[in-house]
C-alpha cells in the first residue's frame, strides 16, 4: 500500500512542488495542513486569505485542515493536528524547505517526537532549476506578496515564468526561491489541480512594507 502523508501547506509554489514531488513517488497525499495565524485571517507565512487556501483544496480534490494558531503555540497545535492525522494512518508529514538549516532540524525533531516521518523533496535543490522543473510541470503560480524595499513593484502579480526567474536572478538582493521572505506566490493551477482557480479581481495594497497582491474574486473552473 501507499504510504499515506500530510503535506504541510502555504498556498505557495514550495508546498505544491513538494506535495507533486512526494505524489509523483507514489507517496499518498492523503491532506493538507495549514496553520494559520489568529487574528490574522491570512496563512502563517504568506499572506493568503483563508478561503483561497480552500479553494485550492477544492481545486485539487485534498482535503485542507486549517488550524488557527499563533507564533507561541505554533509547535504545539502543528503535533495537536498531525497526532489527529496519525488515527487516519498518516505517516510522514512533507514539508516544503529548501535550505534553512533551523527549517529542517524543526522538521524533524517535531517528526520524531510524533513518530511520523519528515519527507523534505525539495531540500538542497539549485534554486534555479527548482523553479524550472516548476515551471515544466505546469504550474501556474503568481507573486502575491513582496518585500517593497528589495523587489519592483512591478513583479506584483507577475506569473512565475522564465522571465520572473531573468529578473530575479538579475537581483542580487534577492534569494531566487524567496527563502527569506522576499516574495511569495499563490498557485492557481498545475499537475495536482484537477480544477483551476480563475482570478477575476486583483487589487495592490502597500501594507508594512510590503505589497500584497489581493485576490478579491476567483471562481473555480474545470480545467
Amino acid at each position: 500500500a501507499m504510504l499515506k502523508v500530510v503535506a504541510t501547506w502555504s498556498g505557495g509554489k514550495e508546498s505544491s512542488f513538494a506535495c507533486y514531488k512526494a505524489i509523483s513517488v507514489g507517496l499518498e497525499v492523503s491532506y493538507l495542513l495549514n496553520m494559520v495565524t489568529v487574528g490574522a485571517k491570512r496563512s502563517m507565512t504568506h499572506g493568503i486569505k483563508s478561503e483561497l487556501l480552500l479553494a485550492q483544496s477544492e481545486a485539487m480534490g485534498i482535503p485542507i485542515i486549517q488550524r488557527k494558531t499563533s507564533w507561541k503555540d505554533y509547535e504545539k497545535d502543528f503535533k495537536e493536528e498531525v497526532l489527529k492525522l496519525k488515527q487516519f494512518g498518516i505517516k510522514g508529514v512533507i514539508f516544503g524547505d529548501i535550505n534553512l538549516k533551523e527549517h529542517r532540524d524543526w522538521d524533524e525533531r517535531v517528526s520524531n517526537e510524533l513518530g511520523v516521518e519528515p519527507l523534505l523533496p525539495l531540500w538542497e535543490q539549485n534554486y534555479t532549476k527548482l523553479l524550472e522543473d516548476f515551471i515544466k510541470a505546469g504550474f501556474e503560480a503568481f507573486v502575491v506578496t513582496l518585500k517593497a524595499n528589495l523587489l519592483s513593484e512591478k513583479l506584483l502579480g507577475h506569473r512565475i515564468d522564465r522571465e520572473f526567474i531573468k529578473e530575479l536572478i538579475n537581483n542580487p538582493n534577492v534569494d531566487l526561491c524567496g527563502e527569506a521572505g522576499e516574495y511569495h506566490t499563490f498557485v492557481t493551477d498545475g499537475p495536482l489541480f484537477k480544477k483551476r482557480i480563475k482570478l477575476l479581481e486583483v487589487e495592490k495594497i502597500l501594507n508594512n512594507g510590503y505589497w500584497f497582491w489581493d485576490i478579491a474574486k476567483y471562481e473555480i473552473c474545470c480545467k
